[in-house]
Protein backbone atom coordinates (compact mmCIF):
# COMPACT_ATOMS: atom_id res chain seq x y z
CA UNK A 1 0.00 0.00 0.00
CA UNK A 2 1.56 3.49 -0.64
CA UNK A 3 1.12 6.65 0.64
CA UNK A 4 0.84 10.04 -0.45
CA UNK A 5 3.44 12.30 1.69
CA UNK A 6 1.86 15.78 2.32
CA UNK A 7 4.69 18.33 2.96
CA UNK A 8 4.65 22.52 3.29
CA UNK A 9 6.64 24.26 0.89
CA UNK A 10 7.30 27.93 0.43
CA UNK A 11 4.81 28.98 -1.38
CA UNK A 12 1.75 26.07 -0.36
CA UNK A 13 1.54 22.49 0.25
CA UNK A 14 2.29 19.96 -1.95
CA UNK A 15 2.20 15.46 -2.14
CA UNK A 16 4.44 13.16 -3.20
CA UNK A 17 2.60 10.02 -4.00
CA UNK A 18 5.25 6.86 -2.56
CA UNK A 19 5.41 3.28 -3.78
CA UNK A 20 5.49 1.14 -0.89
CA UNK A 21 9.31 0.72 -0.97
CA UNK A 22 9.29 4.76 -0.11
CA UNK A 23 10.11 5.43 -3.63
CA UNK A 24 7.85 8.79 -5.35
CA UNK A 25 6.00 7.75 -7.54
CA UNK A 26 4.19 10.75 -8.95
CA UNK A 27 4.29 14.26 -7.13
CA UNK A 28 1.28 17.26 -7.27
CA UNK A 29 1.32 20.77 -8.27
CA UNK A 30 1.76 23.16 -5.09
CA UNK A 31 -1.71 24.23 -3.30
CA UNK A 32 -2.45 26.97 -1.47
CA UNK A 33 -4.14 25.21 1.64
CA UNK A 34 -4.44 21.79 3.03
CA UNK A 35 -8.32 21.16 1.54
CA UNK A 36 -7.57 22.33 -1.70
CA UNK A 37 -4.16 19.43 -1.20
CA UNK A 38 -6.57 16.74 0.35
CA UNK A 39 -8.55 17.36 -2.95
CA UNK A 40 -5.90 16.68 -5.10
CA UNK A 41 -4.98 14.03 -3.65
CA UNK A 42 -8.70 12.42 -3.88
CA UNK A 43 -8.87 12.92 -7.51
CA UNK A 44 -5.97 10.98 -7.85
CA UNK A 45 -7.03 8.13 -6.03
CA UNK A 46 -10.49 7.82 -8.15
CA UNK A 47 -9.20 9.30 -11.48
CA UNK A 48 -5.69 7.12 -12.09
CA UNK A 49 -7.93 3.79 -11.86
CA UNK A 50 -9.86 4.33 -14.46
CA UNK A 51 -7.52 6.81 -16.62
CA UNK A 52 -6.67 5.83 -20.54
CA UNK A 53 -3.22 5.60 -21.11
CA UNK A 54 -2.47 8.69 -24.26
CA UNK A 55 1.40 7.56 -25.66
CA UNK A 56 2.02 10.85 -27.15
CA UNK A 57 5.57 9.77 -28.15
CA UNK A 58 4.49 8.01 -31.58
CA UNK A 59 3.19 10.08 -34.34
CA UNK A 60 -0.66 10.23 -35.47
CA UNK A 61 -1.44 8.67 -31.61
CA UNK A 62 -5.18 8.89 -30.66
CA UNK A 63 -6.65 11.01 -28.23
CA UNK A 64 -7.74 9.62 -25.39
CA UNK A 65 -10.67 11.39 -23.30
CA UNK A 66 -9.59 12.49 -19.90
CA UNK A 67 -9.02 11.46 -17.01
CA UNK A 68 -6.00 9.91 -18.91
CA UNK A 69 -2.31 9.36 -18.18
CA UNK A 70 -0.49 11.16 -21.02
CA UNK A 71 2.72 10.22 -22.02
CA UNK A 72 5.52 12.24 -23.65
CA UNK A 73 9.15 12.63 -23.95
CA UNK A 74 10.63 15.89 -22.35
CA UNK A 75 13.82 17.77 -23.38
CA UNK A 76 16.20 15.45 -21.86
CA UNK A 77 14.41 12.72 -23.82
CA UNK A 78 13.26 10.98 -21.39
CA UNK A 79 9.74 9.39 -20.79
CA UNK A 80 7.32 11.21 -18.12
CA UNK A 81 3.72 10.87 -17.88
CA UNK A 82 0.84 13.25 -15.98
CA UNK A 83 -2.69 12.12 -14.97
CA UNK A 84 -5.32 14.50 -15.90
CA UNK A 85 -8.84 14.84 -14.81
CA UNK A 86 -11.92 14.70 -15.95
CA UNK A 87 -11.95 18.73 -16.42
CA UNK A 88 -8.29 18.56 -17.71
CA UNK A 89 -6.61 19.76 -15.45
CA UNK A 90 -2.71 18.20 -14.35
CA UNK A 91 -3.00 16.48 -10.78
CA UNK A 92 0.11 14.49 -10.88
CA UNK A 93 3.77 13.80 -12.91
CA UNK A 94 6.06 11.86 -12.71
CA UNK A 95 9.98 11.20 -12.48
CA UNK A 96 11.95 10.97 -16.44
CA UNK A 97 12.38 7.49 -17.00
CA UNK A 98 15.08 6.40 -19.78
CA UNK A 99 12.92 3.55 -21.15
CA UNK A 100 9.11 3.08 -22.05
CA UNK A 101 8.46 -0.01 -20.38
CA UNK A 102 10.32 1.91 -17.04
CA UNK A 103 7.37 4.47 -17.45
CA UNK A 104 4.18 2.43 -18.07
CA UNK A 105 5.23 0.01 -15.05
CA UNK A 106 5.38 4.06 -12.98
CA UNK A 107 1.71 4.80 -14.21
CA UNK A 108 0.97 0.85 -13.20
CA UNK A 109 2.05 1.62 -9.53
CA UNK A 110 0.44 4.96 -9.41
CA UNK A 111 -2.75 2.85 -9.94
CA UNK A 112 -2.03 0.02 -7.71
CA UNK A 113 -0.53 2.41 -4.78
CA UNK A 114 -2.86 5.27 -4.88
CA UNK A 115 -5.90 3.71 -4.44
CA UNK A 116 -6.10 2.61 -0.82
CA UNK A 117 -3.11 5.06 0.12
CA UNK A 118 -2.96 6.40 3.64
CA UNK A 119 -2.05 10.28 4.25
CA UNK A 120 0.77 11.00 5.87
CA UNK A 121 2.19 14.59 7.04
CA UNK A 122 5.91 15.04 6.08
Amino acid sequence: MGTFAVKETKSGIKFNLKATNGQIIATSEVYKSEASCNKGIASVAKNAQIASVEDQTVEGYAVEKNPKFEIYKDKADEFRFRLKAKNGQIIAVSEGYKTMKSCVNGIESVRKNSADAKIVKE
